[in-house]
């Protein structure tokens, strides 16, 4: 999801190359510091999305490889994230340990790099214990993209003006978008291929050893940002306990409440959509592939649009509508088990999640006072993630409690398994967060006003057909 998700900038790169280090050695660097650090976000965001697509994307596959129970994958997708967001406390704590935010982001990608190695060695050593051994060392690659987090927020945003983050972060995330779609994609026919030889763990090999080399590659190229200035000294820094008590508007207390329970809607159905499209419906690994993939082209699609509709009207907005269609999404699925509808749902899934993911992270950064977004960051990262705890086990209670069939009257459901009822109430819960909170927190900036009625028609989707049908009444008069 999120998954965020929770959750890359496309915009077009000068076409003037880095000098090499001998000319510097002459002459000075002809970007600045703020341009060469926006570049990294772009580039980073690529390498990153490759980990993503050709990775993170698979590891509950290569679970299933290990037999991992329903349970396990539970365990996978709520354990790292917990332990990992706990790690960017410790990450704003010792920031001053390191001469910049830079110096910080750095050392979190060369932690990320190196935890592909027990991703895939370990499990393969001792498959008996295969998915335990997995959630440990995913947890531990969590930990360091989590400490990476704070610094690497604060590193980006303040080279960025309040009214173009939107539009920086859309295209970027368009960008993590379509190339985490072609890593997915040659990894799907990297696996289906080398399933039909009996090889499939030589598939997950390949693929997290890519991921690792992406990583490594990452903090190669934030070597060569230029000199940056190193962190502010501030006189009297406020600590997290005085940041909760004091440095955290109601608004934002509100605002951390719905994004916290609305991940953990979502989580009750998570994990187990894996197990339903692999398990229960049979789908070869290219058919799951393309599933993945249909969400990802939703968001390369949309999310320069969503930028531009949250700087134009708020964040606050977008989370209005992304936050109340998400709801309907898991519904879906207990409407069918054709293939092509699967990847359909899917699709909007992707265009509906984009907003949401934009929103949701935009949000933070404009309802606190710039020296305290990495704290802000870091809190909202760990609500999310309890958030997500609560949602998986919840889920997993749920998995063995409800039933496979449903009768009521002369009305009979009954699914190939009982995950899509527990999809169904994942929306359910989705619109139960979204109807009630909604209305509680409102939009930090001064944004351009106007009815939700209207608002509708200024997304992109609806507003050719807008256009569209006032030229027809035009000509009708």
């Amino acid at each position: 999801m999120i998954e965020c998700s929770w959750l890359s900038n496309m915009t077009v790169l000068q076409a003037s190359a880095h000098p090499t280090a001998d000319t510097r050695k002459v002459q000075p660097t002809s970007t600045s510091p703020h341009e060469s650090g926006r570049r990294f976000g772009i580039r980073d965001g690529l390498l990153q999305a490759i980990a993503q697509g050709g990775g993170e994307q698979y590891l509950s596959a290569f679970a299933l490889l290990l037999h991992a129970t329903p349970f396990q994958l539970s365990i996978l997708s709520a354990v790292p994230q917990l332990l990992g967001t706990w790690a960017q406390l410790v990450s704003v704590k010792v920031s001053h340990w390191f001469r910049s935010s830079a110096s910080q982001v750095f050392w979190g990608i060369i932690g990320q790099s190196v935890s592909w190695i027990p991703i895939l060695v370990l499990p393969l050593l001792w498959p008996d214990q295969g998915p335990w051994i997995l959630i440990a060392a995913v947890a531990l690659y969590f930990t360091f993209a989590h400490f990476t987090s704070p610094a690497w927020n604060s590193l980006i945003t303040d080279m960025l003006e309040p009214n173009e983050r939107g539009m920086y972060f859309a295209r970027r995330s368009r960008a993590i978008a379509l190339t985490s779609f072609l890593a997915l994609c040659l990894a799907c026919a990297l696996l289906s291929f080398l399933e039909q030889q009996q090889l499939l763990w030589v598939g997950f090999a390949v693929m997290f050893l890519i991921a690792g080399l992406c990583r490594s590659a990452s903090a190669f190229l934030l070597c060569r940002i230029g000199d940056l200035s190193p962190h502010e000294s501030v006189q009297n820094p406020t600590c997290f306990l005085v940041f909760l008590r004091t440095g955290m508007s109601e608004n934002f207390r509100y605002f951390l409440l719905f994004s916290g329970l609305m991940h953990s809607a979502v989580l009750v159905a998570g994990p187990f959509f894996v197990i339903y499209l692999l398990q229960d419906l049979h789908l070869t690994h290219w058919q799951y592939g393309t599933w993945l993939a249909a969400g990802i082209i939703g968001q390369f699609l949309t999310l320069p649009a969503w930028g531009q509709f949250g700087d134009r009207f708020g964040n606050k907005a977008l989370l209005t509508f992304t936050g109340l269609l998400v709801a309907f999404l898991p519904m879906l699925y207990l409407l069918g088990t054709a293939w092509l509808f699967l990847v359909t749902v899917n699709f909007f899934g992707g265009v509906v999640w984009a907003g949401l993911g934009l929103g949701l992270n935009n949000y933070v950064f404009d309802a606190v006072q710039p020296t305290d977004r990495g704290k802000a960051v870091a809190v909202s990262s760990i609500v999310n993630a309890i958030g997500w705890a609560m949602g998986t086990v919840v889920g997993s209670v749920l998995i063995d409690t409800i039933p496979g069939r449903l009768q009521t009257g002369t009305l009979t459901l009954e699914p190939v398994s009982n995950l899509p009822f527990i999809f169904f109430l994942s929306g359910l819960f989705r619109l139960i967060v979204s109807a009630t909170l909604l209305r509680t927190f409102h939009e930090p900036r001064q944004v351009e006003q106007r009815a939700h009625h209207r608002l509708l028609w200024e997304l992109r989707l609806l507003k050719p057909l807008r256009q569209l049908s006032g030229r027809a009444v035009n000509r009708n008069q």
